[in-house]
């Protein structure tokens, strides 16, 4: 098999950097550069909301340098993604527009949910050390400069993930702001984490038991990684009693003595001191015992995930199964009926699955299908008269790892228009919707689906036994069992059969069958 090098590329809130990889055969890959370079994009960012000229020179020439690196590997693919400061410029078009033509590199600005989901993606990779922590409780803090996500495990399936913006640098600019002296910052820090924390703990922490914090930065881990070396620790594990100390030595030894022995540059200790604050408050909040720094970074998760679209290995991780535990767990917090969810759920994929001659759609549209199936009726929780609206902006509104903000969108507009009368793009596009017009045609599909699968169980009670989906030309036959009476299902099953015919050129039909 031919080598190939790849380059993922950072362009983070504190620093850019590049991991340039090989691959060959179905090994993980192998690092063969690794370049860091501080350019505090954050500050400003966060701050005033852009970057000035200045740091904007100063971006353009490191990335210059990096695109000169890649010509000298013979890089043949790269990735370039920015994150939360670049997210939160008011001119991100205009940053990304000056980046390419200046440097040559197309860098695309990741959703929160998909920066989160690369990181998790590059520690699920770790294999049986990842899979032996999360068998019991566990939860993954992936500290940011913008902001922080915790992500809660059960049963080792991700089942939940909430954003909070406490992230390093946002929580440093506000320190300096306010003018703290270095005796106040662990104090204040507390009292900010504290607040934001009580209220995660109330809406989802609840009684559940964690043991370990997976954790992902770019400052403690450092710390960590070699404290488990120090021990003789192969699989990176710290416990709450080496922790403590550690923060210990942050808060009392000289800035010279904690320079050197942690081998970083003084405003490098500064963050590195505020992720420990984050981090000490989440584990008091959980009783966590130890931490584990798997040391990985979002270039990894960016390799990784080109590893396996371009098949150069396989994981053994069902991230699917992650994102669909998610959307049951959402749909438990508000109140949805399991059983009706799980109905919907298998009508809609056996429709879907007796229909790809004509849909002409793939797995990722059918996991669309079944987070839709499984939210349907989240908004019942708000209003039972405004269902499609109040359901559409609880999914907006709540993270899902795994999911772009477009596909989150594709998913809520599914659910939208289940109970609402479906809109055409122009009227989309005039409502400000992010929804590309190849999007908007699948959410029309799906919704198509979802609708008529609905109607088969508009009684709520389950009255079918079976459903069974055969294309014929023109008509989709779906033959039900049950000896229950179909009126109501036949009735609303007309009534939503025009849209699908006008979707898909297919009349659907329903046939009863009564068992023996």
């Amino acid at each position: 098999m031919a080598v190939k090098t790849f380059a993922a590329i950072d362009v983070g809130s504190f620093e850019l950097s590049m991991k340039i990889f090989e691959f060959s055969g179905k090994s993980q890959g192998r690092v063969i550069e690794h370049i860091r370079q501080r350019v505090d994009l954050g500050s400003e960012s966060y701050g005033s909301g852009k970057i000035s000229h200045d740091k904007m020179d100063e971006l353009c020439r490191v990335l210059s340098e990096f695109a000169q690196i890649m010509e000298s590997y013979k890089v043949t693919s790269y990735r370039a993604y920015g994150t939360s400061a670049i997210r939160e410029t008011k001119n991100t078009d205009i940053v990304l527009d000056q980046i390419r033509q200046r440097t040559g590199i197309k860098v695309e600005v990741l959703s929160n949910s998909e920066q989160r989901f690369l990181d998790y993606k590059a520690i699920a990779f770790r294999g049986e050390i990842f899979q032996s922590v999360i068998e019991e409780g566990t939860a993954i803090v992936d500290i940011g400069g913008g902001s922080i996500q915790i992500s809660l495990f059960d049963n080792d399936t991700l089942v939940s993930t909430q954003n909070l913006r406490i992230g390093v640098l946002r929580l440093q600019e506000l320190l300096h702001h306010m003018n703290t002296r270095s005796s106040q910052r662990e104090v204040i820090i507390d009292e900010i984490v504290s607040a934001q924390l009580a209220t995660y703990k109330k809406l989802y922490l609840k009684d559940r038991d964690i043991r370990t914090i997976i954790v992902v930065d770019d400052y403690l881990s450092v710390w960590v990684s070699r404290k488990a070396a120090s021990a003789g620790r192969k699989n990176e594990l710290v416990n709450l009693g080496d922790y403590e100390q550690f923060v210990q030595q942050l808060r009392t030894r000289p800035m010279a003595e904690i320079m050197r022995m942690l081998d970083l540059p003084e405003e490098a200790v500064n963050l590195t001191f505020i992720s420990a604050c984050i981090m000490k408050r989440i584990m008091k909040l959980t009783g966590a015992q130890q931490i584990w720094a798997p040391g990985v970074t979002l270039s990894d998760g960016m390799a990784y995930e080109y590893a396996q679209q371009n098949k150069l290995l396989q994981s053994e991780h069902d991230f699917n199964r992650d994102i669909l535990a998610c959307a049951m767990n959402i749909s438990k917090r508000y109140q949805g009926s399991r059983k009706r969810a799980e109905t919907l759920e298998n009508i809609t994929l056996t429709i879907f699955d007796s229909m790809k001659k004509v849909h002409g759609m793939g797995k990722r549209e059918r996991l669309y299908l079944q987070l839709s199936a499984l939210l349907h009726d989240c908004g019942k929780y708000i209003s039972m008269v405004n269902i499609g609206e109040t359901s559409y902006q609880i999914i907006m509104a709540t993270e899902m790892i795994g999911l772009s903000h477009m596909e989150r969108e594709t998913v809520a507009s599914v659910v939208r228009f289940n109970h609402t009368p479906f809109i055409y793009y122009d009227q989309m596009k005039a409502l400000g919707t992010a929804l590309t017009e190849s999007a908007y045609l699948t959410v029309a599909k799906l919704t198509a689906i979802l609708r008529i699968a609905n109607a088969l169980d508009r009684s709520h009670k389950q009255k079918l036994k079976g459903v069974k989906a055969t294309l014929k030309e023109d008509q989709l036959v779906l033959m039900v069992e049950t000896p229950e009476d179909i009126t109501l299902e036949r009735g609303i099953f007309e009534e939503r059969a025009d849209f699908f015919q006008e979707v898909f050129s297919v009349q659907p039909v329903i046939k009863q069958k009564k068992p023996m």
